[in-house]
């Protein structure tokens, strides 16, 4: 079925009263602007809509202080430009355009809704600028003025609505997630520790399980505003996500060990791990936390039961300690999701994560967004077209806002398609039927039925590109307002500014799309590379919080990258998972061994770190692992001349570093294996191929 026909003819009760609060909310803010007579009250408008695109109580507060504050301070940008570039029309564009793009750079770097308020930034100050171009310095001020007072009294109608209608809360929104990161987690789990042949399965319960965590890690921030519990929510959010990219490292070193090694393994610790796969299956299914955790306690007793015997190989010690170890960390992320879920009744500490930053692709949205706005602005002062301005503002809006969502390319065809259907719409609605209208009421009732039908197919990720630009357009083509102007002429020519604008918007991201694939997978790797690096020279707590920041938005790319690729290439997955296991072990080392008593003992240690992170780096592009096995004799024999640590440690420690040496050796074949692009042909030997064809 359509996703179309779903949304319109099935529509649930969630999208629905969606609908309602938002339209609801820009009426609110359309009356109280047309009370108050201000200049352009669609900005009001425009200011709820984007405020209730994810309604949660918090998310709005949040989102609604990061507009204020990001209005205010391009509101400020915006008159500081004009008070030095008054007469100069030329210098205060170009640095306009300078902070534009200093405004989508610093977003580009962020997850959350400071992003949108970077966005906001760059738009307040673009407004002022242009609409204020030739204007007295009283006028500029009131230009400014008039903006923050349009786009606040948006904010406080949606924060205002969102409160008092139907109020959802991120606690709850959040305890959904969570549930989705363990459930999915789970499965993963059982996929491998039964040494599952089937990747795609994995790897879609993978991303299952990241895509929640990440958004997850983000939306947790928005909790502060939602009353005293709402730190506590942050701190379990933070302890969820570092438990479960432990829980994966974990399990992508015991499915290589089952699954490339079983002929080394004792068949009981093979059966051991299929039991514990078992039980992570009857704790997905499980219904409510406490069984969930009763079933892996009970799992936890039989795996220690059989964890006593002595004269296994290390390498059985190290996967039943890995299968405990496992099933602890199940535990405190069931914990986690109890205290996101009810912050009263657990406590539960932990720091804030670091998150992965891309300058370079910072960088190139950047100058993206300065490309768009400079040609509209030449095309502005060639024409000299007052409608002009309605393309720029679009240009600084779209090419920001785009710059940091995955495919923006696609977002942006959906946007386009969105607006060609709000034509006529808005002509309808907005012209031909509003300028029939008498009263307030009446204008809500017709200006509010083509929003309404917008905005009930925005919750929908299928067609909430589509639906939201719906919306948005036919606010900006009718800019209702106390003196409207009906004429077919203006309709006319902001229909031509908004399509120019767009137009823009979307040449702009298929001109210049950001990093390639190949240039983001190999950025990738070295970034992963370079914090394993990192390890050994930051603090065990800063690094720690720093590398799992990192290592869940990099798998997360990792992964959709993959989505891109055919069946028999789709690896990265694989190396992201290697890299998150070698840092999550080298984390361990440092715990054990960083203040060991003999200096030799420390230096082999560092001996052992070095060599692990240098064979990643190897691993990686293809080429065996050299030198971890020497580090870690060296290790070994160190920690039996001058050290005191007993004799099932060493083992264990032996066990560690001969897995993660298979480890990367298995990811260097996998990596050496990998089809390689085809080189270019000269051209007359293209030419030829294509006449043989």
């Amino acid at each position: 079925m359509s996703p179309f026909v779903q949304t319109y003819l099935m529509p649930n009760a969630t999208a629905v009263k969606f609908a309602i609060k938002t339209t609801l909310a820009m009426m609110l803010a359309l009356y109280v602007a047309l009370w108050f007579d201000l200049e352009r009250p669609y900005w009001a408008l425009m200011s709820a809509a984007f405020l209730q695109v994810r309604p949660m109580s918090g998310m709005v507060i949040e989102k609604g202080i990061c507009q204020l504050g990001g209005t205010f301070i391009g509101a400020v940008v915006g008159i500081v430009i004009m008070a030095l570039f008054a007469q100069a029309r030329i210098p205060a564009l170009i640095t306009l355009t300078g902070w534009i793009m200093l405004c989508t750079y610093v977003g580009s770097l962020w997850r959350n809704n400071y992003t949108y308020g970077c966005l906001m930034a760059a738009v307040t100050a673009m407004l002022i600028v242009v609409i204020s171009s030739g204007s007295t310095p009283a006028g500029i001020f009131d230009i400014a003025v008039a903006r923050l007072s349009e786009l606040g009294l948006g904010a406080v109608c949606a924060m205002l609505v969102s409160s008092l209608l139907w109020p959802s809360h991120v606690g709850t929104h959040l305890a959904t997630q969570a549930d989705s990161v363990i459930n999915e987690a789970f499965e993963h789990a059982a996929l491998r520790l039964e040494a599952s042949d089937d990747i795609p399965a994995m790897q879609k319960a993978l991303r299952g399980s990241l895509g929640p965590l990440t958004q997850l890690e983000s939306d947790s921030q928005a909790a502060r505003f939602e009353g005293p519990a709402g730190p506590g929510r942050v701190r379990a959010t933070h302890v969820l996500t570092r438990r479960t990219l432990r829980f994966f490292a974990n399990l992508q070193a015991l499915h290589q060990l089952m699954h490339d090694h079983a002929d080394r393994l004792d068949p009981q610790s093979l059966k051991l791990a299929c039991q514990v796969a078992r039980g992570f299956r009857d704790a997905e299914h499980n219904k409510g936390v406490a069984e969930a955790r009763k079933t892996l306690q009970a799992l936890r007793h039989v795996v220690h039961e059989n964890n006593e015997e002595t004269t296994l190989a290390p390498l059985d010690r190290r996967l039943r300690l890995g299968l405990r170890e496992s099933i602890g960390h199940a535990m405190v992320m069931l914990d986690a999701r109890e205290a996101i879920a009810s912050p009263g009744r657990y406590q539960l500490r932990s720091s804030p994560l670091a998150w992965h930053r891309d300058h370079l692709a910072a960088s190139i949205n950047a100058i993206r967004s300065g490309i768009v706005f400079s040609l509209l602005a030449v095309f502005w002062i060639v024409t000299a077209w007052q409608s002009a301005m309605i393309a720029m503002m679009l240009g600084t809006l779209f090419s920001a806002f785009f710059a940091s969502r995955e495919n923006p390319v696609a977002i942006t065809m959906m946007f386009y398609k969105g607006m060609l259907a709000a034509i006529p719409s808005a002509f309808l609605f907005g012209h031909v039927l509003l300028s029939q209208a008498n009263s307030f009421p009446l204008l809500a009732l017709i200006f509010g039925t083509p929003l309404f039908l917008g905005l009930l197919g925005a919750t929908n990720p299928a067609t909430m590109g589509y639906c939201l630009a719906f919306t948005i357009f036919n606010i900006l083509l009718t800019m209702p307002g106390n003196g409207m102007d009906f004429s077919f002429d203006s309709f006319a020519n902001r229909v031509v500014a908004v399509v120019i604008g767009l137009t823009c918007v979307v040449m702009g991201f298929r001109l210049l799309p950001g990093l390639g694939t190949r240039l983001r997978r190999r950025r990738l790797i070295k970034a992963i590379s370079n914090d394993i690096h990192e390890l050994r020279r930051r603090s065990i707590r800063d690094a720690e919080t720093r590398f799992s920041g990192h290592m869940a938005d990099r798998l997360l790319h990792l992964a959709q990258h993959d989505d891109m690729l055919p069946e028999e290439q789709r690896h990265l997955f694989i190396l992201g998972l290697t890299g998150l296991d070698l840092g999550t072990a080298t984390l361990r080392l440092r715990d054990r061994l960083d203040d060991a008593p003999h200096p030799l003992i420390r230096q082999a240690h560092q001996n052992v770190l070095r060599a692990l992170a240098v064979g990643f780096q190897d691993s990686a592009t293809g080429h065996p692992p050299q030198g971890i096995r020497e580090a870690g004799k060296q290790l070994e024999d160190a920690i039996a001349t001058h050290g005191d640590i007993p004799a099932d440690r060493r083992v264990l420690l032996e066990g560690l570093i001969e897995r993660l040496e298979l480890s990367l050796e298995r990811l260097a074949c996998i990596m050496a294996e990998r089809p390689q692009r085809k080189p270019k042909l000269p051209a007359k030997h293209f030419a030829q191929e294509v006449k043989d064809h």
